[in-house]
């Protein structure tokens, strides 16, 4: 029986002559940090933006636990269990950190956003369930005191953290994180590796696109190179690390001539 949570087949993507994800097959075990590197350019970003349905494939699949998701809008891969963050955060500016994590929460609610325009007990009790846990997610990223203030008066660190709540709060079995270090400080970022850690911990499943290589090595369990929008190396960090095709791609020149 397979571990695999979430795979791509032959995903392909072009805009104009320019192929950005070329017969890429990848796949992630469940319950793993998986890193996705690559130099600039390698397609990374437009890899994780045909998985969470930002964009559609030219060719190829995407699957979710042994399910055809390709045709699914974003918003449907969210609700079946797929999250993502962005390499820079996407918030309602004028929304407080507990409104922002609340958003989330209602995908998973049985009366959703639309029950929003009808008072009655039972949108009343979830509202009330859906704030409990907006606040607990808080209190777990260390906002729990900046509740009420708006996302625009957080510190860019602090607002990287919010989105991952609003990720978390939509319960998803697969996370993908873009660039989640990017702007933060050692401290943001060894806190942020940690939270990573309990997630999968807990059971999620982690993908991580990165420029931190010892962030993404650190954390991984196994690693996928992009080069130029194709498959160049898949391995354990340790493997990858020691691929001289990997090293090649990202110093510009074969291992043995990268002496002194």
């Amino acid at each position: 029986m397979t571990n695999t949570i979430l795979a791509t087949e032959k995903l392909t993507r072009s805009f104009g002559g320019l192929v950005a994800v070329d017969d890429v097959t990848f796949a992630v075990e469940r319950g793993s940090i998986h890193g996705l590197i690559g130099p600039n350019g390698a397609g990374k970003t437009t890899a994780f933006n045909l998985i969470s349905g930002l964009i559609a494939p030219s060719s190829g699949r995407v699957l979710f636990d042994g399910r055809d998701i390709t045709s699914l809008p974003a918003h449907a891969r969210v609700a079946t269990g797929i999250c993502r963050t962005f390499q820079t955060p996407q918030l309602f500016e004028d929304m407080t950190a507990l409104e922002t994590v609340m958003t989330g929460c209602h995908v998973k609610g049985r009366i959703g956003i639309a029950g929003g325009m009808f008072k009655f007990a039972a949108k009343s009790r979830e509202e009330a369930a859906i704030e409990s846990k907006s606040m607990g997610l808080l209190a777990e990223i260390g906002l729990a005191d900046h509740a009420d203030v708006q996302a625009r008066n957080l510190s860019y660190g602090q607002r990287r953290s919010l989105e991952i709540a609003r990720a978390l709060a939509a319960e998803p079995s697969v996370i993908l994180f873009d660039e989640v270090t990017a702007g933060l400080n050692p401290v943001e970022t060894d806190f942020i590796a940690n939270l990573i850690r309990r997630l999968r911990d807990t059971g999620r499943t982690i993908v991580l696109v990165e420029h931190d290589m010892r962030f993404v090595m650190g954390l991984s369990d196994r690693v996928t190179v992009l080069n130029f929008g194709r498959l160049l190396a898949e391995g354990t960090p340790a493997e990858i690390l020691s691929n001289e095709q990997v090293i090649e791609a990202y110093l510009g020149r074969p291992k043995e001539k990268v002496r002194g």
